[in-house]
């Protein structure tokens, strides 16, 4: 079902410097094979099966799924998670084309050896994984064109990673208040130089006053007026995924280039851009995975991911796996200055809530 590569001498270099003592019982560190650039695709996978909740419902699903005959990109995703966590050598590598290859018959986007958005990617597996549990639900009907079509009911995918914006909007005249509210898998956030994951945020939830042109609709003055409206978090999720646009549109060159902005993101995050109504306004956060974008830009460079796995930090460079010190995480942040078109940035951070 998987193939299987040589073990590295560097596999064992891995367990030496883990030391069979602190070696995680029950844990397997496998990197994985790229098939013509689908790093994008390995970084991903790799930082989504050290989302601890995340693996656990994979896993949970392939166990009651055991006589479905359907192959989805799902049970695809199973297989390989259940494949990494039954393995007998505790390192090694492994090669998911059947996943890839069913990722590439799903979706034409994916269907070839460029290189991918990591970020688009895990918009798509996140959804589509969503939406094939929604479909599994007993009772679900198919969906009819031009029906009116009822909320379905979260699936474990929105119990892990959704939480909820709240848009708010103050009338300048009046004085009142309205909201309206929409959910997220993942925030995207501008980033700039010299900057912090905090000072990010603060920028996401900034107040923007609208006037001139762009005067608001207020309902309870019956007319256009000036207004403020800022974008805070109400409900915040078990696992945050944070997006840093690093690829801008520059009109001049006509292409996408990469902001190798220095944005610092710390180990440990608690978001304080949350509404008054903010159902768990106080969760503190673990940063416990990185996709990392080396290179110049967003089709020429690298996908790595860091993930933290019982107290220590690790590399996963497709199919090899490194230890690092925590120290090193610093080496992610990006750089100070544009000439280092090639740093290694943090580009999509995933932080899990300390229950």
């Amino acid at each position: 079902m998987f193939g299987f590569c040589n073990m590295g001498a560097n596999t064992s270099q891995l367990e030496r410097e883990i030391g069979s003592e602190q070696f995680p019982a029950n844990e397997h560190y496998f990197g994985l094979v790229n098939f013509g650039n689908t790093c994008y695709c390995n970084s991903v996978l790799q930082a989504l099966y050290f989302c601890r909740p995340f693996r656990e419902k994979v896993l949970q699903y392939k166990q009651q799924q055991k006589s479905q005959k359907r192959e989805t990109l799902l049970t695809c995703l199973a297989d390989l998670f259940y494949s990494i966590a039954t393995q007998k050598k505790k390192v090694g590598t492994l090669a998911p084309k059947k996943f890839i290859t069913r990722l590439r018959k799903e979706n034409e986007l994916f269907d070839n050896y460029m290189q991918q958005d990591a970020h688009e990617f895990l918009n798509y597996l996140l959804n589509t994984v969503a939406d094939l549990l929604q479909a599994e639900k007993p009772g679900n009907k198919p969906k009819v064109v031009g029906e009116s079509q009822s909320k379905p009911d979260p699936t474990w995918v929105h119990e892990i990673f959704q939480g909820t914006l709240t848009n708010e909007t103050r009338c300048l005249n009046c004085e009142t208040v309205s909201s309206k509210d929409e959910d997220f898998l993942d925030l995207s956030v501008d980033v700039e130089q010299n900057t912090s994951i905090s000072h990010c945020l603060r920028g996401f939830s900034n107040t923007e006053t609208l006037c001139a042109e762009y005067k608001y609709y207020c309902e309870v003055c019956c007319s256009k007026q000036e207004a403020q409206k800022r974008m805070r978090v109400k409900k915040l999720p078990q696992i945050l995924a944070l997006h840093l646009k690093r690829f801008k549109y520059m009109e001049q060159v006509n292409r996408y280039t990469k902001l190798s902005y220095r944005v610092v993101f710390p180990l440990e995050l608690r978001l304080f851009n949350t509404s008054d109504d903010a159902y768990n306004p106080d969760r503190l956060y673990d940063l416990v995975a990185v996709v990392v974008h080396c290179g110049s830009g967003p089709n020429r460079g690298h996908y790595i991911s860091i993930v933290k796995s019982h107290g220590f930090w690790l590399v996963f460079d497709d199919d090899i796996v490194d230890k690092i010190d925590a120290s090193a995480i610093e080496d992610f942040y990006g750089l100070p200055s544009e000439l280092h078109k090639n740093s290694e940035s943090g580009y999509i951070l995933f932080y899990q809530s300390r229950e």
